[in-house]
């Protein structure tokens, strides 16, 4: 449990770095980032909600957090489930396809 807890601080900080360009604020303070948890094999699943239904950034931003998260050293792979947004699905589609 100590490695979870350890490994889910790195990705809050990692993740605190990741910055919504139309605020300026980081996507931890603004709460986008939403159920974060880390199982025993380092395997992360979040949802990210866009500030807003229709978020114009709403696409690069999930990309940009997800490879946030992917350069986390001990993450072996992660879930992002994209929620409270208009494309919500094609979104996260796509983002399935890409991690294959």
């Amino acid at each position: 449990m100590k490695d979870q807890d350890a490994l889910r601080d790195a990705l809050i900080a990692r993740l605190s770095t990741v910055i919504d360009p139309e605020t300026g604020v980081d996507v931890v303070r603004m709460r986008l980032i939403e159920d974060l948890t880390v199982d025993e094999n380092g395997f992360v699943r979040y949802k990210f909600r866009p500030s807003s239904p229709l978020c114009p950034i709403a696409v690069p931003l999930a990309l940009s957090i997800r490879q946030a998260v992917a350069e986390v050293e001990g993450v072996t792979g992660q879930e992002i489930e994209v929620v409270g947004y208009i494309q919500a699905a094609e979104l996260n589609a796509m983002l399935r396809e890409e991690t294959g």
